[in-house]
């Protein structure tokens, strides 16, 4: 006899019973990313650059620190080596708004001249005040007196490396000394080569500056200003008034 088969299931194979790993899976088989490591929220994070116009109540404020960290920026790197990027970063701000408020980095660096060398602007003010023969000694003391102050000294600084290094940045420093500042003393003498003779002074004084604040020459650099004074005087009052 054949011995009888295993009870009928309705056609279809029992299943054979399911197993479970002990094993955990790991995250890229169960479908989802890695969870990213913790990160340390006390730890200072850099400024986040705003893009786009800001609200014209923030617009001045905009403006004036994209030109301070201009300034900033002139100074310690020069005019080759600044960009408007390095600009509106340190400004905390997009380089689009950087060119919408000023143009090119020419645009930039003339408009922060400006502002840094609107002190000396007054060097024509200080020629009127007073006689014609101690207008010498008003305008170094006044010149000199803005080099010797730390706080406009620096952007002067600036602006003279700038110049020295780059074409651009010189003929940006051109226009502004020629058509604000000589131009305007020049009116003052009201003589026939006026023009001539306030560029000769101009360059007394600048060069003096550039050796004792820029090339930082001894014993000039360290010498009282009081002396220097009483020796370049003379120099430019013969520039500006002998005949």
């Amino acid at each position: 006899m054949t011995p009888p088969g295993p009870p009928a299931t309705g056609g279809t194979a029992p299943r054979p019973p399911a197993t479970h790993s002990s094993a955990p899976r790991s995250p890229e088989a169960a479908g989802s990313a890695p969870r990213p490591p913790e990160t340390d929220d006390s730890a200072p994070r850099p400024p986040a650059r705003r893009r786009g116009r800001p609200p014209r109540t923030e617009s001045a404020g905009t403006r004036d620190r994209i030109l301070a960290a201009a300034r900033e920026e002139f100074s310690a790197r020069g005019y080759e080596k600044t960009s408007v990027r390095g600009i509106a970063k340190a400004a905390g701000v997009d380089s689009a708004l950087v060119h919408h408020y000023f143009g090119t980095k020419e645009q930039v660096f003339e408009a922060a001249v400006e502002v840094a060398f609107a002190p000396a602007l007054a060097a024509p003010d200080a020629i009127a005040e007073g006689p014609a023969d101690g207008v010498g000694e008003r305008l170094a003391r006044f010149v000199l007196g803005i080099w010797e102050d730390p706080a406009t000294r620096a952007p002067l600084l600036a602006i003279v490396r700038s110049a020295v290094d780059n074409d651009t940045a010189a003929a940006v420093l051109r226009r502004l000394v020629a058509a604000q500042l000589m131009r305007r003393i020049a009116a003052r003498l009201e003589l026939p080569d006026a023009e001539l003779r306030a560029e000769l002074a101009a360059a007394q004084l600048v060069g003096c500056a550039m050796l004792r604040y820029v090339i930082r020459l001894e014993p000039l650099a360290s010498a009282d200003l009081e002396q220097i004074i009483a020796r370049v005087a003379p120099v430019v009052q013969v520039h500006l008034t002998a005949p």
